[in-house]
């Protein structure tokens, strides 16, 4: 099969990789960005250096999350043996990669350790034997050999089910999948557990005295729903430019729809159970969490959420016909990456600013900092590759599929 065309009966024929020239300028957009973005990081550093970290904080959580998303779907995808989701599983891989060189990303949150957390100032836990366990888990040390293992544990998942999808495109036999499908069990285990323990440490401890059991999940789910707006979203650009117009139909950006209306749904049960248990307990030291987020106009930010990242989207994406509609779903999806940011901004800058919501220039730059350096990445893997698996055994009957 030739990377520039199905051969196959009922396939479509159109081209699967971007030109070299329209991959160049979009990789010369993404470095001049970079630079940029970069520069005024360093300069953001410079002159509030506890902003900056804050601001960097979300920025790389944002992409992080995203990604990490997309490696649980990939597994997913292998795990349930899903047919219509071949047609985007390349580019789904192509956003779980770049998980993999994260870890040069958490370079400046180490370095704002004694900044960001109150628990990394010496003698913060008292000598106490109450705290003796709070004292050792948010040692530097622990957390750091923790985050190590975090990251090398999604850099050794997210190479290896790549290079599996890769090894299919040389030798299209059915054991590559069955050790894909062999990764992937364990793999969306430790994929859970480690993405909820680096949500407690990287953003929860952030306020040491508060603590949620549910608090991974929310974060998780979180990712899961802004990467499905995200592959939309890129699913749309590339049909837009001209890509993957017959391969990529309205029956599969139905079922993406689908999912990010589940997604949305799971989201807000897990905000709503979180909320409800800790207001029902009425406990001091976790309702005061939810006091500074209600509090001056961070009220204001946490209603946006419930009509933006909730209600909005629920409401538009209730009707089939809307997930079915391109330009609506598109408008859904970009709707949920905004709420994103916004989500992830209110969980993490109140232990900046308590008292009252505001932006920083240094929100966007840091955003743009980080984002393009995942997506440089993710551009990367296009580079005379096929956007489609091309010799997935799967792939006729994807590309054929159809909602009843």
């Amino acid at each position: 099969m030739s990377a520039h065309g199905h051969h196959q009966s009922g396939a479509p024929r159109e081209p699967l990789e971007l030109s070299p020239s329209a991959w160049g300028r979009g990789r010369n957009i993404l470095l001049a960005v970079a630079v940029i973005t970069w520069l005024l990081c360093a300069v953001g550093y410079g002159s509030d250096e506890k902003q900056f970290h804050a601001s960097y904080l979300v920025g790389f959580l944002y992409f992080l999350t995203i990604s990490l998303g997309a490696m649980f779907f990939v597994m997913v995808h292998h795990l349930t043996n899903s047919l219509w989701s071949v047609a985007v599983r390349r580019l789904m891989e192509n956003i779980m990669f770049v998980t993999a060189p994260a870890a040069l990303l958490f370079i400046p949150v180490i370095l704002g350790l004694d900044t960001l957390y109150e628990w990394a100032h010496p003698g913060f836990f008292p000598d106490e034997p109450a705290y003796r366990f709070k004292a050792v888990f948010f040692s530097k040390s622990f957390y750091l050999a923790r985050t190590v293992i975090y990251l090398a544990i999604w850099a050794l998942l997210a190479v290896v089910l790549y290079r599996q999808s890769r090894q299919q495109d040389l030798c299209p036999q059915p054991c590559v999948v069955r050790r894909a499908i062999w990764w992937s069990g364990p793999g969306l285990l430790v994929l859970m557990v480690t993405v909820t323990m680096a949500a407690v440490d990287w953003v929860m401890s952030l306020d040491p005295h508060w603590y949620s059991t549910i608090f991974g999940v929310y974060v998780f789910s979180g990712g899961g729903l802004a990467f499905t707006a995200a592959l939309i979203l890129i699913c749309l650009a590339l049909r837009r430019a001209g890509w993957l117009r017959e391969s990529i139909t309205v029956e599969h950006y139905h079922d993406m729809g689908k999912w990010l209306f589940a997604l949305t749904v799971f989201w807000a049960y897990i905000a709503f159970s979180q909320y409800m248990l800790i207001w029902y307990a009425n406990i001091p030291e976790e309702t005061l969490w939810y006091k500074h987020r209600l509090e001056g106009n961070w009220a204001y930010v946490s209603l946006t959420l419930l009509l933006g990242r909730f209600i909005i989207p629920f409401l538009v994406l209730l009707p089939r016909a809307s997930k079915r509609n391109l330009p609506i779903l598109g408008a859904a999806a970009a709707l949920t990456l905004v709420m994103h940011f916004i989500d992830l901004h209110w969980l993490i800058m109140p232990a900046v600013h308590p008292h009252g919501f505001h932006l920083h220039w240094m929100d966007a730059a840091a955003f743009l900092g980080a984002g393009s350096f995942f997506a440089l990445l993710f551009w990367c893997r296009l580079r005379g590759r096929p956007m489609l698996p091309v010799k997935d055994l799967r792939l006729v009957e994807s590309l054929e599929h159809q909602n009843i």
